[in-house]
């Protein structure tokens, strides 16, 4: 659909201005957004070689899981590490089946008042997350695998564009 090109462009020129993304996700989706940020760290595919491209899954320290868990919500634990790691031309990724997990809700209402592009990986019916993402993408399914298959899918495959366009831009 358009707004996966859309999607594209703006995380294209977003890398280009110096920004990174940041990505957040519970469970099956912290594994993917884990996943997906390597993926622009290391590289996507094996005979392509470039750059890191600047990318974080805000859940892969456990000792900052666990403090802001313990010493503030499990509603802040993606909240609290935005707040400090997100600058003015980064971009946001929430990955959600269900689109209504009150954490992913505070980072991206946060990320919306503070003027930072969101993007969602929803499932269902984008849940209240769709509302508070610029772009949300939403596969309509009520199957949880097979909404996470999805999500991979189009993380590789809007990934894979926004790396040819990344060469491209290099080469001229």
């Amino acid at each position: 659909s358009d707004d996966i090109f859309d999607v594209i462009q703006k995380i294209h020129k977003k890398l280009r201005n110096g920004g990174k993304i940041l990505f957040c996700g519970n469970g099956g989706s912290a594994a993917d957004a884990q996943h997906l940020a390597a993926e622009f760290l290391v590289r996507l595919r094996p005979k392509i070689n470039r750059n890191p491209l600047p990318a974080l899954s805000l859940l892969t320290d456990v000792s900052t899981l666990s403090a802001c868990g313990n010493d503030y919500s499990f509603e802040d634990i993606f909240l609290r590490p935005f707040k400090g790691l997100a600058k003015k031309n980064d971009i946001l990724i929430a990955i959600s089946t269900s689109g209504n997990s009150k954490n992913i809700l505070k980072v991206l209402k946060y990320a919306k008042v503070n003027n930072f592009k969101t993007i969602g990986f929803l499932g269902n019916n984008g849940g209240m997350a769709k509302k508070y993402c610029d772009y949300p993408i939403i596969v309509k399914s009520t199957v949880t695998a097979h909404i996470q298959e999805a999500h991979i899918f189009l993380g590789h495959f809007i990934f894979e564009s926004v790396e040819n366009a990344l060469l491209k831009r290099k080469i001229k």
